[in-house]
């Protein structure tokens, strides 16, 4: 073809290095493998549905099954989705909040991720920025990114159980800061904050005239000995956007449905018009399949109480496994026992080891030799740290600690 100028090209945004998120680098680590080598672990994904003890309650299927065959819901819903699906949602999570939650509070969504790409698209402003924790879920700094809003982190603090650092909170908010962001229970660090914690940062925010975005994906998956406290609990104070989805705790992530929540009892996220950027832009964007709206107040209503609590024994076994297994690598520390989610957050003493020098490191050789896939905590604002999604049947977490172990003895400095 004759040589030509093209006037087209990819964005900047997103071509940029730190686009890439969680499963850019899970592919690099796989790329790392052996093809002859030891059969894969992966303990760097977030989708535990793989295995058969990970897998949805039946009455959760025979909902989408219920939902198919009675051609109701073949047809488009409504951009803010189905009435009586948005309704399910609103009385499953109003128990024990000190307001009612309606059906206009509710918002559906093609899965979580669209949770979060909506509700920053709304707050998108000349010059905005919004707080986000480190460690992190990396997808909110590349929708920011993308919405052309500044992040700033705040630091979790791991000696206090991961607690948010609000003095620094307080340090680094200015008058452009609209918003700031919570994971609880948390990805990455498994840690599930107190009522009393919750409330401080309510009233920092108040103070701060913030909105509080909470991730609630794994709500209420807690196994420890915190009870899970919902940030709409502290929505008299402050107003709260509440993001969920049913992909984590009724293990179908593949049915991408997740729902935004504005608990606003005072009516300022209405005055404010963010309740109407909100759907407006909702009806622009993909919806969630409707079949799935239709499933969704039967599997709310109707999925046994022992479906969940055998669940999050799994979760609580796995939890011990891997903190007790843990205590016996001195290159690797953890201190805190995971309470809630499928994760927790390992340092690595990179001066205890022979030919390892960062996380990066760490986790490429522990894939190339040992076929064990965990993500390198870099890429999450920690460097030096590893995250372990322990979400795997246990057998297989205990032959992934052996190969960790016996990977670690052979890279240790001698002494």
């Amino acid at each position: 073809m004759e040589q030509c100028e093209w006037n087209f090209g990819p964005s900047s945004v997103v071509m940029g290095k730190d686009m890439g998120g969680i499963r850019e680098m899970l592919t690099q680590l796989m790329s790392q493998l052996n093809p002859q080598g030891k059969s894969i672990i992966p303990l760097g994904h977030d989708d535990p549905s793989q295995f058969e003890c990970y897998r949805p309650a039946k009455v959760v299927e025979d909902a989408l099954v219920e939902a198919i065959l009675s051609h109701k819901y073949n047809c488009y819903a409504p951009g803010n989705g189905l009435p009586d699906s948005r309704r399910a949602v609103a009385e499953h999570l109003s128990p024990g909040l000190p307001y009612k939650l309606f059906e206009d509070d509710v918002y559906l969504t093609a899965g979580f991720r669209q949770t979060m790409e909506t509700i920053f698209a709304v707050l998108s402003r000349k010059d905005a920025n919004i707080l986000l924790p480190r460690p992190s879920y990396p997808l909110y700094d590349v929708l920011l990114a993308y919405n052309d809003i500044q992040a700033r982190h705040y630091n979790l603090i791991p000696e206090r159980d991961w607690e948010v650092d609000l003095d620094q909170v307080e340090a680094i908010a200015d008058s452009n800061t609209v918003a700031i962001v919570l994971s609880n229970p948390n990805n990455p660090c498994g840690a599930v904050f107190s009522h009393g914690h919750l409330a401080k940062l309510a009233e920092t925010a108040k103070r701060l005239g913030l909105l509080i975005i909470s991730d609630e994906a794994y709500s209420p998956m807690v196994f420890g000995n915190k009870p899970f406290a919902p940030m709409g609990l502290f929505a008299t104070v402050v107003p709260v956007v509440t993001l969920g989805s049913i992909s984590n705790r009724w293990l179908v992530p593949g049915w991408q449905l997740g729902w935004i929540v504005t608990c606003d009892p005072h009516g300022i996220l209405k005055d404010t018009q963010i309740k109407e950027a909100i759907g407006k832009l909702l009806n622009l964007v993909c919806d969630p399949a409707t079949i799935a709206q239709g499933a969704l107040p039967d599997i709310l209503k109707n999925t046994p109480q022992e479906f969940y609590g055998q669940t999050l024994q799994m979760l609580a076994h796995a939890a011990e496994i891997c903190y007790n297994r843990l205590q016996k690598i001195i290159v690797l520390n953890c201190q805190f026992k995971p309470q809630g989610s499928l994760f927790l957050m390992v340092k690595i003493n990179t001066n205890g080891f022979e030919d390892i020098n960062d996380d990066f490191g760490f986790c490429t050789k522990l894939a190339k030799e040992e076929s064990v896939i965990i993500l390198p905590g870099s890429c999450l604002g920690m460097k030096n740290w590893i995250r372990i999604c322990f979400a795997v049947p246990p057998s297989l977490l205990e032959e992934a600690f052996d190969r960790i172990e016996s990977f670690c003895q052979r890279h240790t400095k001698s002494t």
